[in-house]
């Protein structure tokens, strides 16, 4: 077995399981360490029982160099791999089956942890038809956010994996900030541009009712939006500690993004759980669609939709009204509709 490929998919497995990120960090350095040796080099430390003299290869993935450069699948991989066979969310898998794709995800070019072409790697894996690339915008800078020349160069290396792929399709888009004022954090011509447009409020979350209604509301009706993100900006568990929800009118809001046609985002990360289950109830309520997203910072994240999926069934959120269950062809026909 090559012995990137078996790092990799150790922290794929790890990211799935929500291990702590040292942890999965220890892999990905080795992974990244014997990346620059070449072959023959990497068999000579082997065979001396010297591969963990390399600096970020330690014991635990020296034992799992060794056994895959031996043909093996490393004792390590296997357990998880075994582990991995049960499902991360107890409920949901009728539309856990039913789920297509995803229209939030993060790589590092803003503050994902990975290369666009792992997030595609194990999109892939898990059999998803499409993927929306919708790393942050400029205003977020402390999650390095696309100015318009870096996301334009992000739009060309998108087009050359869609060039080189069959069986799955990166989608062009953004997590845009709503500004304060209600716009969105990019010009124009560039949301123009992109597949997925996810609107999101990522700052002065305890700002009042009404001052947040409008804020959101003017997100909503910017006619490049497809999906509202994370809407309450709640935390609810994890290592960035609680946050509550953002106060605003949901009834209304939730009114307009039906009017609009903007998908209220079922947000699938543990520590999110947003929008709240009686917020959802109200969207359904409202003729809302609803988009089930992972929102992943890594590649093993991508398989948080179980979570979200669970919860969406649970409240009796139909099939039909969620857009990631839909075919590609119908959900671009969707999108193109604000094009």
């Amino acid at each position: 077995m090559d012995p990137i490929e078996a790092l990799e998919e150790i922290s794929f497995w790890l990211e799935r399981s929500q291990a702590p990120s040292f942890k999965v960090q220890a892999f990905r350095k080795a992974a990244d360490a014997i990346q620059q040796l070449a072959p023959e080099e990497l068999r000579r430390l082997v065979d001396a029982g010297r591969v963990t003299s390399l600096k970020g290869v330690a014991a635990r993935s020296g034992e799992v160099i060794t056994q895959a450069m031996a043909d093996a699948v490393p004792d390590y991989l296997a357990d998880l791999r075994e582990r991995g066979k049960e499902a991360l969310a107890a409920g949901g898998g009728t539309l856990r089956t039913a789920l297509r794709g995803d229209l939030h995800s993060h790589s590092n070019w803003s503050d994902g942890g990975s290369p666009i072409e792992a997030m595609v790697a194990a999109a892939r894996t898990l059999g998803r038809e499409y993927l929306a690339l919708t790393d942050h915008s400029p205003n977020l800078t402390i999650a390095n956010g696309l100015s318009v020349e870096r996301l334009e160069k992000q739009l060309g290396i998108v087009e050359g994996i869609n060039a080189s792929l069959e069986d799955i399709r990166l989608l062009k888009g953004i997590e845009v900030d709503i500004l304060e004022d209600g716009t969105l954090d990019q010009t124009p011509e560039m949301l123009a541009r992109l597949d997925v447009v996810v609107a999101s409020v990522h700052s002065k979350l305890r700002a009042d009712r009404q001052t947040m209604t409008q804020r959101m509301l003017g997100g909503i009706r910017d006619p490049h939006t497809n999906v509202l993100g994370h809407c309450t900006g709640r935390l609810v568990q994890g290592s960035r500690g609680t946050r509550p929800e953002s106060e605003f009118d949901a009834a209304k809001v939730f009114t307009e993004c039906a009017e609009w046609g903007v998908a209220v985002e079922i947000n699938s990360r543990p520590e999110r759980q947003d929008p709240p289950d009686n917020l959802i109830k109200l969207a359904l309520d409202a003729g809302c669609l609803f988009s089930i997203d992972s929102d992943a910072h890594a590649p093993g994240q991508l398989d948080f939709l179980q979570y979200g999926a669970e919860r969406a069934e649970a409240l009796g959120v139909p099939k039909e009204r969620i857009v990631t269950t839909w075919p590609l062809e119908q959900l671009t026909e969707w999108l193109s509709l604000k094009k």
